[in-house]
């Protein structure tokens, strides 16, 4: 009944993510926003048998509570108002004063310590008005991977609700910044999707752009000038290692790993032209695979490795072009007025997500491989650099505005359909954002 429902609910907005191209002519210019019904869930506080489970029994619950509270697709009643306690909800739900409390569905857990030390976190997904179980695991951990248990849980919950993958247990890097324009100092950092786990991986003596995540999740490629000079940077997550992928004479533009991670596509200025460029990370051998004598930069690949989707002024204006992985057959896509840039394929294959820049306004956007069905879903003074959630649901990407002689900065998360803005919190400025892939830990 509750899977029903909530499907019922998250149609609509599936089906402007989906819409044939004639729905959306009129909307070319403007930003749509989906409209969704909250589904009434609740978490209740996980059951924990001692008090050196605090931390874990009030933590997760909490996390679980704010991931699902951020999709803008649940509506979680405070745990104040919940008549329960966690011990008998874990054990069995009194179905009928959970549904006087509004709520369809209803998430318990309880979590005990193992003779190891290690802690083993159960947790259930209740149907209110079914009175029955859509799902539940157990879960061994260390104590101190709690966190990350938490977002595992939320996505369960989140793909049996929803019928899509979750998203939670993922990460974003990025660029911190901070400092006045003149003197902005950029480090690359690096936190879980909810802000948590922050971290610092550059110490901001070199300037660093775009960073990307490798689709093993356990490297990042990025530009770094060192000495006035663009080098590309292969940074290892779990060894703080950081090897130069390429020394290059002229600019060097927007890397990106391929899909099976094992070249990284980017754009060069050389001899008075920027073009694309594969490079195979094993041989250090790079490849160009075009040859217009024009700007074409910030390429990034279909999630088959089959097609590339890049930016180019080749028709006198910043317009994408879809091509073969080899360069050929390139294919313009936009059409509309206003310049586009910063296209980067979803991770499903259906969308690509760009930078629109019209009347001197900024928009984010998203548009099929096609061509067809262009969408604006967010717009601002300066919006930039869009990047896909790992299950193509959801895009990050940053603000900016003057403020007087400096500038601010923010990163923002929004639905596909333009529904749900949300600023994600930095402990500085931010820009260039990045989404992992699942799992990224």
């Amino acid at each position: 009944m509750l899977f029903r429902f909530i499907f019922a609910t998250l149609l609509l907005a599936f089906s402007i993510a989906g819409a044939p191209k004639s729905s959306y002519a009129q909307l070319s210019v403007e930003v749509n926003r989906g409209i969704v019904k909250k589904i009434p869930l609740a978490v209740s506080d996980f059951y924990y048998e001692n008090e050196r489970l605090y931390t874990i029994g009030n933590g997760m619950s909490n996390v679980i509570r704010a991931n699902l509270e951020r999709t803008g697709l649940f509506d979680i009643p405070d745990k104040k108002a919940y008549i329960q306690d966690p011990k008998s909800t874990s054990e069995q739900p009194r179905f009928a004063e959970w549904k006087a409390l509004g709520v369809e569905g209803l998430v318990s857990g309880a979590i005990t310590e193992m003779g190891d030390g290690r802690a083993r976190v159960e947790f259930r997904l209740w149907d209110v008005y079914g009175h029955k179980q859509l799902t539940g695991m157990a879960y061994t951990t260390t104590k101190d991977n709690w966190r990350r248990i938490a977002h595992i849980i939320s996505d369960v919950i989140y793909k049996r609700l929803t019928g899509e993958e979750g998203y939670f247990d993922s990460r974003i890097v990025y660029i911190s910044e901070k400092g006045l324009p003149t003197a902005r100092v950029k480090r690359l950092a690096i936190m879980d999707q909810d802000g948590a786990n922050h971290q610092y991986l550059t110490d901001g003596s070199h300037l660093v752009l775009t960073p990307r995540f490798s689709p093993n999740m356990q490297t990042i490629t990025y530009l770094s000038y060192y000495r006035n000079k663009p080098r590309v940077y292969i940074y290892d997550l779990n060894t703080g290692r950081q090897d130069v992928l390429g020394d290059f004479p002229g600019m060097t533009f927007a890397p990106r790993f391929s899909p099976d991670g094992k070249k990284v596509i980017m754009s060069l200025a050389k001899d008075g032209n920027t073009d694309i460029y594969v490079m195979d990370i094993a041989s250090r051998k790079a490849t160009k695979i075009t040859g217009q004598p024009s700007i074409e930069t910030a390429p990034s690949y279909a999630p088959d490795g089959k097609r590339i989707v890049f930016e180019s002024d080749r028709s006198g204006t910043q317009q994408l072009y879809v091509m073969n992985a080899d360069g050929s057959n390139p294919q313009r896509i936009t059409f509309e007025k206003g310049r586009y840039a910063n296209p980067v394929w979803s991770p499903r294959g259906d969308l690509i997500a760009f930078t629109k820049m019209l009347s001197g306004k900024f928009y984010i956007g998203v548009i099929r491989p096609d061509g067809s069905g262009e969408r604006l879903i967010t717009s601002a003074y300066h919006v930039e650099g869009p990047s896909w959630s790992p299950n193509g649901r959801v895009l990050t990407y940053f603000k900016e505005r003057p403020q007087g002689d400096n500038r601010v900065a923010k990163l923002y998360t929004i639905d596909l359909t333009g529904y749900n803005e949300r600023l994600l919190q930095t402990p500085v400025d931010g820009s260039d954002p990045a989404w992992s892939p699942i799992n990224a830990q």
